[in-house]
């Protein structure tokens, strides 16, 4: 998944950068996005189901970047999008990155 956006990035914002986030206390972001200053994070699951719990990663990515934070997206197996606690950050299923 992280080979693919790296991949589609080169054809549309070659100024993107690409990192994974890990913290003192082992709280991970699969993939963090950043152009300059802003900043998206991306978490992946096998899990057919979400809860805020599994988003954080992404929030302790958003107090640390502050304004610079721009989103967020937990992708999994489930069926349903959803918030994540904030209008930031999103619970997304896999399959909704193939429709049209």
């Amino acid at each position: 998944m992280v080979q693919q956006f790296i991949a589609q990035a080169g054809w549309t914002d070659p100024d993107l950068r690409f990192w994974h986030y890990r913290d003192k206390d082992m709280v991970e972001v699969d993939l963090v996005i950043t152009r300059g200053r802003q900043t998206w994070g991306v978490e992946v699951k096998s899990a057919v189901t979400a809860t805020p719990a599994d988003g954080q990663g992404l929030r302790r990515l958003a107090e640390q970047c502050g304004n610079d934070y721009q989103g967020g997206v937990l992708l999994y197996a489930g069926d349903s999008a959803f918030a994540l606690g904030d209008k930031q950050t999103l619970a997304v299923p896999l399959s909704r990155l193939w429709q049209m």
